[in-house]
Order: C-alpha cells, then sequence, then structure tokens
C-alpha cells in the first residue's frame, strides 16, 4: 500500500512541476509556433517520474499531465486530435523507462511523443502547410522544431536530477562515538 502511495504522489507531483514548468516556459520570451508547441520542459518531470518509480506511473504521469493542459492551455481543433497531442503524447513518454539506459530511454519516449505529434499534424494540420510542401515533411518539420531541444535539454537534466536523487537517498554512514573510536 505504501508502495502504491509513493506512486500517487511521484505521479501528481511530476504532473503539477510539468504543468508549472510549461507555464514558466511560456512566461518567458521563447519563441511560440503558430498553432501551438514550443520547447517546455515539460517532458522533465515526466520523464524523472518514469526512471525513478517505473514506466507505468510515468506514463501516468504523463496522461495526467495532458489532461491538465487540456483544461488550462488547450489548441484544439479536431475532437481526434485532443487525445493525440494531449495525455496520449505526453503519456508515451513514460515508455521512456522501458528501456535499462536513460539517455536511449529519453531519446526513445522523446520519439514516440514526436509521432503522436505528427500524426496529429499530418490529419488535422496538413492544411497549413506552405504549398508544395508535402503534409507528411511539413508536420516532421514542424514538431522536430521543439520536440528536439526538449529532448536534447531532458538528456542532460534528467539524468543529472536522478543521480542527485540516488545520492541523497543513500544512508549516511554514522560518525564513530568515542566509545567506538579505536585507541591505540
Amino acid at each position: 500500500m505504501q508502495c502504491r502511495l509513493h506512486d500517487l504522489t511521484a505521479i501528481g507531483t511530476g504532473a503539477a512541476l510539468a504543468i508549472v514548468l510549461g507555464l514558466v516556459c511560456k512566461a518567458l520570451p521563447l519563441p511560440r509556433l503558430p498553432y501551438g508547441g514550443s520547447i517546455t520542459l515539460e517532458s522533465i518531470p515526466i520523464l524523472y517520474v518514469a526512471f525513478w518509480r517505473g514506466w507505468r506511473p510515468g506514463v501516468q504521469a504523463g496522461i495526467l499531465c495532458g489532461l491538465l493542459q487540456l483544461l488550462l492551455d488547450a489548441h484544439i481543433y479536431h475532437p481526434i486530435q485532443v487525445i493525440l497531442d494531449y495525455p496520449l503524447a505526453f503519456g508515451l513518454l513514460g515508455l521512456s523507462a522501458l528501456l535499462p539506459m536513460q539517455i536511449p530511454g529519453i531519446i526513445l519516449g522523446a520519439f514516440l511523443r514526436y509521432l503522436s505529434h505528427v500524426t496529429s499534424g499530418i490529419v488535422f494540420f496538413g492544411a497549413y502547410a506552405p504549398e508544395g510542401t508535402s503534409t507528411w515533411a511539413y508536420s516532421m518539420a514542424y514538431n522536430a522544431t521543439y520536440i528536439v531541444p526538449d529532448a536534447i535539454i531532458a538528456a542532460i537534466l534528467v539524468p543529472a536530477l536522478l543521480k542527485q536523487t540516488r545520492r541523497l537517498s543513500q544512508p549516511k554512514k554514522a560518525k564513530p562515538t568515542d566509545s567506538e573510536k579505536p585507541t591505540g
């Protein structure tokens, strides 16, 4: 029971932190794309939860983050896009923990999120592609402009955060008392 409580706490905290990071980044003078998408660092807490607590809590934190985004700042153009761009895209980040190594796992999670956004772009945003540009190429390029930088930043920060977490969670060695010190 206590393990599940820890998972639920990590899921809620990770999703909330992802939303807060997204809001902070949106308040900064970073470039934003016209139909949604920008560098927001929202993936970092989700990836952290996935590697710290496991892929299931990571997926759940991502889905919760996507649902919260729907409530707070969604760009909705079609009902199916609601699923592809929000809970599914961020939930897929949690699958990163299926790989034992963090950097390849982060790349996997970012790639799966990218595929979800690209699919949405092909299906729902193809009309915005410049004349003479294929829908596929437009969606792939559009989504890469913010997914790739997010993934690079996550590949640097998430392993560092996990390393710090492991260091802080190690039991501290007790200092010997005067009676335990060797005499001689």
